[in-house]
């Protein structure tokens, strides 16, 4: 029913503005009146005024009928009130919290075997003291070098700092 109320809404308002183009304005009148195509019309010189304007008026009336029509229908038209849309939305929300689970396989299923902590071999155990020698090794020797750089460029800055002896001719 809305869609036909719709269309036919739609033809009348293109009608509407087909009749409002037709008609002729104030000035036409007095042309008219002289006899400039008056006995051309189909309605005479009065008569097409009469039938523009009536039926005009029947469609502007049928247009704003049709306009109030479709928002009444517009405005009440049968949706989910605020209740079952609230239950909807639930119902969504827990779908999608079901469909985002993540699906649980044991590590022996996929191929990976089951390790504890306890099973770590000595071997692995033993290389981290072995690591942390070669560190300390390291350490020291990042600090020797450093040492040497601030002394070279503590000698530079004390060269820098003496008084460069200047000859002022008088032989001294």
């Amino acid at each position: 029913m809305y869609q036909i109320l719709l269309v036919s809404f739609l033809v009348v308002a293109v009608a509407l503005v087909g009749l409002i183009l037709v008609q002729h304005g104030k000035g036409a009148d007095m042309g008219a009146s002289f006899g400039a195509g008056a006995s051309n019309t189909v309605f005479g010189a009065s008569g097409s005024g009469n039938f523009l304007t009536r039926t005009t008026a029947i469609l502007a009336l049928l247009f704003f009928s049709l306009a109030l029509g479709l928002g009444y229908l517009t405005a009440h038209k049968s949706s989910p009130t605020g209740v079952d849309l609230a239950t909807q939305i639930e119902k969504e929300q827990a779908a999608k919290k079901e469909a985002s689970k993540e699906i649980e396989v044991p590590a022996t299923e996929i191929g990976i075997p089951n390790v504890k902590v306890d099973d770590v071999t000595t071997e692995s155990a033993s290389a981290v003291p072995d690591v942390k020698v070669e560190a300390e090794k390291k350490a020291t020797e990042v600090k020797l070098e450093a040492g040497k750089k601030v002394e070279e460029l503590k000698k530079k800055a004390q060269e820098k700092d003496k008084p460069v002896p200047v000859k002022d001719g008088s032989g001294h």
